[in-house]
């Protein structure tokens, strides 16, 4: 069984492979039945379905969060 992770809009997450461009962190900017995803890197945009998103998620990256309220 996968875990479902809580993610909300704005939070910076990281999945488990990286992405074309050479970047691993994404920008949430959409929740629902799918999630959108932001690369950091290049600025493409993608929706995963949910399911799929739980299975690539990897983690919050915290630190990134901090940096950009201030």
């Amino acid at each position: 069984m996968v875990k479902t992770a809580t993610v909300k809009i704005g939070d910076l997450v990281k999945l488990k492979k990286k992405h074309p461009c050479g970047e691993n962190r994404w920008q949430v900017f959409r929740v629902g039945m799918d999630i959108g995803l932001e690369c950091q890197g290049c600025g493409r945009k993608i929706k995963l379905i949910r399911r799929e998103f739980n299975r690539r998620f990897r983690g919050y990256l915290k630190e990134e969060i901090k940096e950009k309220e201030r």
